[in-house]
């Protein structure tokens, strides 16, 4: 994706210098996705798993349906459409819906360091997607990086997978999945009509899904229940992404990737902070570890 491309948007940042912008930009994307399990959490407060999924589609879809249309964008050509669907089974629906499976049960520190697997889970479906052949040093870091994160499970549910880590790993491939795809579809549209699009896809089911939810699940409106809805759909799912891919455009993917390493220690900082949940000893050290590991196929790959 070129920064021409993905202007189509207007930026609010007025900041001369292209790498300063892009940097700043990407780092707001990143804070924007390590607020998403705080935020989850919060919105359980208040509503149902499938409630707040698919209600957070629905008011994602609602903003990014108002941008394209703002934009006058036409519709994607019909080859494209494919692409769109896996990413919207993979972002907009998989991993949301899995990890607020996950976090009925399982911390925000935990599943913060477990899903900080997913650059390495998504380089390694990149590649076997494209059929590119990265070094045996990047293989060697990404089985380091997974050997850690599962180690940490193993430690923290006492010897044996949660029903909890079996939602986190399968968020992992489904959004690995949804983000290869975004990621080639990114090439032919701006990052944030590719999110766009897809959101807007789900909305028949998103909406379905609301009504079934609401009609089945008990809600009890909070201040933290409603926080954690909007921040998930108008913050983590849409601003993430359209800055996330706005400054990735201006400073290119390999240098905003970098950035992404901060994003698992931040939520552990989100976790203590807004959720008052106390750290294991264990959690940064496997979150270091895998920024490590992650950090060396950055270099090697």
């Amino acid at each position: 994706m070129t920064a021409q491309n993905s202007a189509t948007l207007p930026t609010t940042i007025a900041v001369k210098n292209p790498v300063r912008r892009g940097t700043a930009l990407a780092l707001l994307g990143v804070v924007a996705f390590s607020l998403t399990f705080p935020a989850t959490a919060w919105g359980l407060e208040s509503f149902g798993p499938w409630s707040l999924v698919a209600l957070r589609s629905v008011l994602a879809a609602a903003i990014a349906g108002a941008f394209l249309l703002a934009c006058r964008v036409p519709l994607p050509a019909r080859e494209h459409w494919a692409g769109l669907a896996v990413v919207a089974a993979g972002v907009v629906v998989g991993f949301p819906m899995l990890t607020t499976l996950a976090l009925t049960t399982s911390t925000t520190s935990h599943a913060a360091v477990v899903v900080g697997l997913l650059p390495l889970t998504t380089a390694a479906l990149s590649a076997l997607r494209t059929g590119a052949r990265p070094s045996r040093a990047f293989w060697a870091a990404a089985l380091a990086g997974a050997a850690v994160v599962i180690a940490f499970t193993l430690a923290q549910s006492g010897g044996a997978l949660s029903a909890g880590d079996a939602y986190l790993f399968g968020a992992l491939l489904v959004c690995a999945a949804g983000y290869t795809e975004g990621g080639r579809l990114a090439r032919m549209l701006p990052g944030w009509q590719v999110i766009g699009w897809a959101l807007v896809l789900c909305l028949p089911l998103s909406l379905a899904g609301s009504v079934a939810g609401l009609a089945y699940e008990p809600v009890h409106l909070t201040g933290h229940g409603l926080a954690g809805l909007i921040w998930a759909a108008a913050g983590s799912t849409f601003l993430g992404l359209y800055v996330w891919y706005r400054g990735m455009a201006e400073i290119g993917a390999p240098q905003a990737s970098q950035l992404q390493l901060a994003q698992p220690l931040l939520t552990l900082v989100w976790s203590v902070a807004l959720l008052g949940e106390h750290l294991s000893p264990a959690a940064p050290v496997a979150a270091c570890g895998v920024l490590v590991c992650i950090a060396v196929t950055q270099r090697v790959k």
